[in-house]
C-alpha cells in the first residue's frame, strides 16, 4: 500500500499512453455500469427492500469505505480492480430501489441528460483544471452540509426540499470537473486509471440518481 491515488506525484509502475489511459478509464466505467444495469434487471427490488434497515446500510457503508480504502490506497490494479467492484454493488442495490419507483422512459431520459452534463463537465475539466482544484474545498463543505440539512428535514421534520437536489447536483458537476481534471495531472498507469475511473463513478452515479429524482418531480 502506498499513498492515496490523486497524492502521487511520481511512480515506478509502467507508463501508458493517453490514449490507452483514457480508454482503461472509459472501460472500468463501462463495467460498473454494466454491473448496475444486470443488478436492476435481474434483482427484484422487494427482495432488496425486505432487509433490515439497519444491516443493509452497514453492509452498504462497509463495502463502500473498504472498496474505497482498497482503490485509493493500492497501486496493485488488480486490488484496485476489486475495491472498485466492492464499491459498484452497493450502489447498484440502491439504484434498484430508485430506478424501480420511475417509468423506464424518465430513467432512459435521466441517463441521457448524465451522460451529456459527465461529458461536459470532464471537457471544463481538461480546460480548467486549476479553477476545479480551488474550489474543491468548498464542494466538500458544501456536500457535507447538504447531507447534515437534508438529515434534520427527513428525520426531524419530515419534509424535503427540492432545490436541495439541485444544489447536489451542481456539487457533482464540479466534482465531476475535479476529479477528471486531477485524474489527467497524475501519472498515466493503469492503476492510476482504475482508481480514477472509481472516484468518477460515484460522482456520475450521485449526479445520475439526483437528476433522476428531480425529473421524477415535474
Amino acid at each position: 500500500m502506498e499513498v492515496e491515488v490523486f497524492d502521487r506525484n511520481s511512480t515506478s509502475d509502467p507508463i501508458i499512453g493517453a490514449a490507452a489511459y483514457n480508454l482503461v478509464i472509459g472501460l472500468t466505467l463501462a463495467w460498473g455500469f454494466a454491473i448496475n444495469w444486470f443488478m436492476v434487471t435481474n434483482i427484484d427490488p422487494k427482495s432488496i427492500a425486505n432487509i433490515s434497515p439497519w444491516v443493509f446500510f452497514i453492509g452498504y457503508f462497509a463495502s463502500c469505505f473498504f472498496g474505497i480504502y482498497l482503490f485509493s490506497k493500492s497501486n496493485n490494479p488488480l486490488v484496485s480492480f476489486v475495491g472498485y467492484n466492492f464499491v459498484v454493488v452497493p450502489f447498484g442495490l440502491i439504484i434498484n430501489l430508485v430506478v424501480s419507483r420511475y417509468d423506464a422512459e424518465l430513467v432512459s431520459e435521466a441517463i441521457r441528460i448524465t451522460g451529456l452534463v459527465t461529458i461536459g463537465m470532464m471537457c471544463l475539466g481538461t480546460i480548467f483544471p486549476e479553477f476545479f482544484r480551488k474550489i474543491s474545498g468548498a464542494l466538500t463543505i458544501a456536500l457535507l452540509l447538504v447531507i447534515v440539512v437534508e438529515l434534520v428535514e427527513i428525520f426531524v421534520f419530515g419534509i424535503h426540499h427540492g432545490v436541495l437536489d439541485w444544489i447536489v447536483v451542481l456539487i457533482f458537476c464540479g466534482y465531476i470537473g475535479y476529479d477528471w481534471g486531477r485524474a489527467n495531472q497524475i501519472p498515466k498507469t493503469l492503476d492510476n486509471a482504475i482508481d480514477s475511473a472509481a472516484a468518477l463513478y460515484m460522482d456520475i452515479i450521485n449526479l445520475f440518481l439526483r437528476i433522476l429524482r428531480i425529473l421524477g418531480r415535474k
